[in-house]
C-alpha cells in the first residue's frame, strides 16, 4: 500500500513539471535557428584570377621570331621550334584557313576569338608555340606561362587541338604507304647506299613509357625488360630517315612478334593488293620488297634477317652489310626523340587515344621536317590513286589464305637470304654508293637528294639529340 502512495506522488510530480507551451517554444526556436541557417551561404574558396598581358606577350612572340627582323634568327628558331619557320608558318595558315563545313572544333580553338569581358583571346602563334614546346622539350604544360602568359589547361587544350588538327590535315600524305614511284626510288637508293636489290625500308619497335598508367593496367603494359608500364611503336624507316609506316598502341608486354600480327604493314599483301615489286638478286627473280628485321622476327618472305653468330667469310660479310644497313630504324628513332622529347619523357597522359594523337602527330612532323630539309627521296605524286578491287567474302577469304600461306613460307625467306648472301659477298669493296657520291644516271632518278652530303646532314641530326637537354635548360632561363 505504501509503496502504491509513493508512485501515484512520483507521478504527480513529473505531470506537474510537464509543461505542453514550453516544449512547443522549444521545438520551434530550433527550426527557426536550421533555417536561418540554411539562409547563409556556404562559404567557397574563391577562385583566384592571374592578370596575364595577352597583347604583350603576343607582341614580343612576333617581335622575337615571326616579325620581317625577328630578335632571334633562323638557326635559333629552327633550334627550338625544331622546324624551320617557312614550314611553322604552313602548318599555321592550314590550320586558320581550314574551311571545310562543318569545321571541326580543333580548328575554331585556334581562331582568335573574344572573351566574356571582351578582351581578345590568344592569337595562332600563342597558341601553336605552346603546343610545340610541349613537343619538343617534354615539360610541363605551364612551364612556359612566364613567358608566353598561358595557363596550364589552355596549354593542354592547344596541345591536344594542335595534334588533332595535324593529324586531320597531314596524315593522308606523311603518313601513306609507298606508292608505285616510292617502291621505285626506295628499291634504287637502297641498293646504291647498302647494297640490298628491293630493300624497301628497316623494321622494328621502340617503347614509350607511359607515367600514369591506371593500376588496374599496369600488369598488362609491363614488360620485365622495362620494369615499368609501355606502349609499343612499330615503324618502317629508309635511309633517308623518313618514317613510311607507324602503328602505336599495343600494350608494353607484347614483344615485336604480337606487334607484327596485328599492324597493318602487310595488310595490302595479304588483300593482293600489293604494288609491283620487281627485282633480281643473283641472277633470280622476285617479285615481292622486304625489309631488314632483327632477331626476333619470323622466318617470312618479306623479311630478312641477319645470323647470330657466323663463321664462314661470307655470311660475316652479309651480317655486317645487314646490320650497317640496319642503322637506319635505330637513327629513325634517335632523331624522332632527338626532336620530340616528349616521346623521350614518360607520357603524362591519362588516355591512350591522347597518347596515340602525340605520337602520330610526332611522326608526321618528322615526316615534314625531313622533306622541307630536302633530304626525302620520294614525294607525293598527286596524280596517284590507290587500286580498288571489288571481290566477294569467299575471294577476299581465298586470297587472304593464300596471301598468307606465301607471306609466311620459310622456303622463300631461305632462298632469299642465301641469293642475297652470294649477291653481297661479289660486291667489290667500297661498292656502295652514298649520297654525296656521284652516282650516274640511276641516281638522278631517284631524287633531287641524291647529291646532297647526307653524313654532313646525319651529323646535325644527331647533334639534335646531343643539344636538346641543353636547350631546355637555356630556354627556362631565357624566357
Amino acid at each position: 500500500m505504501n509503496n502504491i502512495d509513493y508512485d501515484l506522488k512520483d507521478l504527480a510530480q513529473v505531470t506537474s513539471a510537464y509543461d505542453p507551451q514550453q516544449q512547443l517554444d522549444i521545438l520551434d526556436f530550433l527550426d527557426a535557428e536550421e533555417e536561418e541557417e540554411n539562409q547563409q551561404p556556404i562559404p567557397k574558396n574563391p577562385r583566384r584570377y592571374f592578370h596575364r598581358d595577352r597583347a604583350g606577350r603576343a607582341t614580343l612572340l612576333w617581335n622575337d621570331y615571326f616579325s620581317n627582323t625577328p630578335t632571334f634568327p633562323e638557326d635559333k628558331f629552327r633550334r627550338r621550334f625544331r622546324m624551320s619557320r617557312r614550314l611553322f608558318n604552313r602548318i599555321s595558315a592550314c590550320i586558320l584557313s581550314y574551311s571545310h563545313e562543318p569545321i571541326p572544333s580543333y580548328f575554331k580553338y585556334f581562331h582568335q576569338r573574344r572573351d566574356a569581358t571582351g578582351l581578345l583571346g590568344f592569337t595562332i602563334y600563342h597558341k601553336i608555340t605552346s603546343a610545340i614546346r610541349q613537343l619538343t622539350y617534354g615539360v610541363a604544360p605551364d612551364i612556359f606561362d612566364e613567358y608566353l602568359h598561358i595557363g596550364e589547361t589552355t596549354s593542354y587544350r592547344c596541345l591536344e587541338n594542335y595534334c588533332k588538327s595535324v593529324i586531320h590535315l597531314y596524315s593522308s600524305e606523311y603518313l601513306r604507304k609507298p606508292n608505285t614511284h616510292d617502291v621505285q626510288r626506295l628499291i634504287i637508293k637502297h641498293e646504291q647506299i647498302h647494297g640490298f636489290p628491293g630493300m624497301l625500308g628497316s623494321l622494328d619497335c621502340m617503347h614509350w613509357a607511359w607515367k600514369n598508367c591506371p593500376v588496374s593496367w599496369k600488369g598488362q603494359y609491363t614488360r620485365g625488360d622495362h620494369g615499368h608500364p609501355t606502349i609499343m611503336l612499330e615503324t618502317v624507316a629508309s635511309y633517308d630517315l623518313w618514317i613510311w609506316h607507324a602503328y602505336f598502341g599495343q600494350a608494353g608486354s607484347n614483344n615485336d612478334i604480337n606487334v607484327l600480327n596485328q599492324s597493318d604493314l602487310f595488310k595490302e599483301l595479304l588483300e593482293d593488293r600489293a604494288l609491283p615489286c620487281n627485282y633480281t638478286v643473283n641472277g633470280k627473280q622476285f617479285t615481292k620488297g622486304y625489309y631488314l628485321a632483327d632477331g626476333i622476327y619470323p622466318n617470312w618472305a618479306t623479311l630478312v634477317k641477319s645470323f647470330k653468330s657466323t663463321v664462314e667469310p661470307k655470311t660475316t660479310k652479309f651480317k655486317r652489310y645487314q646490320e650497317s644497313a640496319r642503322k637506319d630504324i635505330e637513327r629513325a628513332f634517335g632523331v624522332l626523340q632527338g626532336r620530340f622529347a616528349i616521346i623521350k619523357s614518360p607520357a603524362r597522359q591519362f588516355y591512350i587515344e591522347k597518347i596515340q594523337c602525340i605520337m602520330y602527330t610526332c611522326v608526321i612532323l618528322h615526316n615534314m621536317i625531313t622533306e622541307d630539309n630536302g633530304r626525302a627521296f620520294c614525294g607525293l605524286e598527286e596524280d596517284y590513286q590507290p587500286v580498288r578491287h571489288s571481290l566477294s567474302i569467299r575471294e577476299r577469304f581465298d586470297t587472304h589464305l593464300r596471301m598468307d600461306k606465301e607471306l609466311r613460307d620459310s622456303t622463300i625467306h631461305r632462298f632469299l637470304r642465301d641469293n642475297l648472301i652470294e649477291h653481297i659477298w661479289c660486291l667489290p669493296p667500297n661498292v656502295r654508293i652514298r649520297p654525296n657520291q656521284q652516282a650516274g644516271p640511276s641516281a638522278n632518278e631517284a631524287g633531287p637528294s641524291g647529291t646532297n652530303n647526307q653524313h654532313e646532314e646525319d651529323d646535325e641530326e644527331d647533334d639534335e639529340g646531343e643539344e636538346e637537354e641543353d636547350d631546355g635548360e637555356e630556354e627556362e632561363d631565357e624566357d
